[in-house]
């Protein structure tokens, strides 16, 4: 029975909740007193010095007390000022100690939720979530939750996403997921050690420190030029390794998952449908065990890489369920420049090619390190092309396909007149792939 007064058409407001993060929040918020007084420390540490030998025992007790205080107070009233409730159409975020920030987060604007857990998270039980908008330069995030909360809050959002009403979203649950590949350890580590960059960076950082010891003989010229060079050779491989450990991809309704990481676990979504483009990478050495990486554009996101390294056959297969329907080309089927393109870049041209199919635009270059691009047709925001004096005294020009990403895939050096029907074919190409072009929508 319908209480008096109440219209059974219209649907009672929902009553928004407010909630906190985690209670470990606080500790994390903290360091930023601390990391104040060590900046100033760093930037003028002879200064810092003198302070120090200044100070008494007592004096330097008290000062530690006060800046632990501080630090502690801050972290708390910022958590205790933190606050975020999911309503009928929007994730509000707010924040602020002095300066108040209401974040409002569309759901149809969704564009991935991931959730991150660094080592010392993972050992605290908390996760981090972070956002990913469309139009959104930064991501905004949600640090701390608790783990089964991170995961609960992550499924609702793409439920609310997916169109499901706010009173069943929360009971949808996390979607399934079936494993599509993994990358053993000792196949991740085989594949940087065969990387002609990590043994560059490992090379530049051994040879360069000497050289300039013996020019200078200034050992802070030295270290300032040697420690970044170190960084550089640890993070091309200890670096990737650590954070390619244990790469899984699976399928789920709600897109391709990611998980990875041997300190901080990361939990990624690549968005259905906001796939730009995908590139093949061959690197030389790995071409005798017949590997390839597989890397992404996604509007607004910072995924960029969807397989570290595997058979060139699993790569494509999973490949074929980011763009449904798309087969690669083969090697031998991309068309290659005319031979007067030689007048233009020696013997590189032949690391260049091209091939349209009916669902994607596939350009090549690279001898060496090999890099295949395909970008589905509806994805060309414009297609323009350009050829220079030298280029037009040989009858040649380049086509550049614009993506929603902002990054551009070239065909190089083709011919005049193949370049311009492949411009005005691209471009009706490129219409009709957008009308039938699938749902970007969660779950579709």
């Amino acid at each position: 029975m319908t209480a008096p007064g109440v219209d059974e058409g219209v649907r009672p407001k929902r009553v928004v909740v407010e909630r906190r993060l985690h209670p470990v929040t606080p500790f994390r918020r903290a360091w930023a007193p601390v990391a104040v007084v060590v900046g100033w420390a760093a930037h003028d540490p002879n200064q810092a010095q003198e302070q120090l030998t200044r100070l008494t025992t007592t004096t330097l007790l008290i000062v530690l007390a006060v800046v632990v205080s501080a630090a502690s107070l801050y972290g708390f009233l910022s958590w205790w000022f933190t606050h975020f409730a999911v309503t009928d159409s929007e994730l509000r975020i707010r924040t602020g100690l002095l300066f108040r920030r209401t974040a409002h987060i569309r759901l149809q604007r969704l564009q991935a939720v991931d959730i991150t857990r660094p080592l010392l998270a993972r050992i605290a039980g908390v996760a981090k979530l972070r956002l990913d908008v469309v139009g959104a330069d930064k991501k905004d995030e949600l640090a701390f939750l608790g783990e089964s909360e991170a995961r609960a809050l992550r499924a609702e959002l793409l439920a609310r996403a997916a169109g499901f009403a706010p009173e069943t979203a929360h009971e949808v649950g996390e979607a399934p997921a079936r494993e599509l590949l993994r990358v053993p350890p000792r196949e991740l580590a085989v594949a940087l050690i065969l990387t002609g960059a990590t043994w560059g960076a490992l090379a530049a950082a051994l040879v360069v420190p000497p050289l300039l010891w013996l020019a200078t003989h200034s050992v802070w010229t030295v270290l300032a030029t040697g420690v970044p060079l170190l960084g550089a050779a640890g993070a091309s491989s200890a670096g990737r390794f650590v954070g390619e450990y244990d790469w899984t991809v699976g399928e789920s309704p709600d897109g391709l998952r990611i998980d990875h990481g041997l300190l901080d676990r990361t939990h990624e979504t690549v968005p259905p449908g906001r796939v730009q483009t995908v590139r093949i990478v061959e690197p030389l050495l790995w071409r005798r065990r017949g590997w390839v990486r597989v890397e992404l554009d996604v509007a607004g996101s910072a995924n960029s890489v969807l397989v570290p390294v595997a058979p060139r056959a699993m790569a494509e297969a999973v490949i074929a369920r980011v763009l449904p329907g798309t087969e690669v080309p083969a090697t031998a089927a991309l068309s290659r420049p005319p031979r007067r393109a030689g007048r233009c870049l020696p013997l590189w041209w032949r690391g260049y090619g091209i091939a349209v199919t009916d669902t994607v635009f596939v350009a090549r270059h690279g001898l060496l390190r090999r890099s295949v691009a395909l970008v589905p047709h509806a994805k060309v925001q414009s297609v323009r092309l350009t050829q220079g004096p030298w280029k037009r005294l040989w009858r040649l020009a380049d086509v550049h396909v614009d993506t929603g990403a902002g990054k551009t895939v070239t065909a190089r050096l083709r011919d005049a007149r193949e370049a311009a029907e492949l411009l005005h074919g691209q471009a009706e190409r490129s219409r009709t792939g957008r009308r039938d072009a699938r749902s970007d929508q969660w779950m579709a």
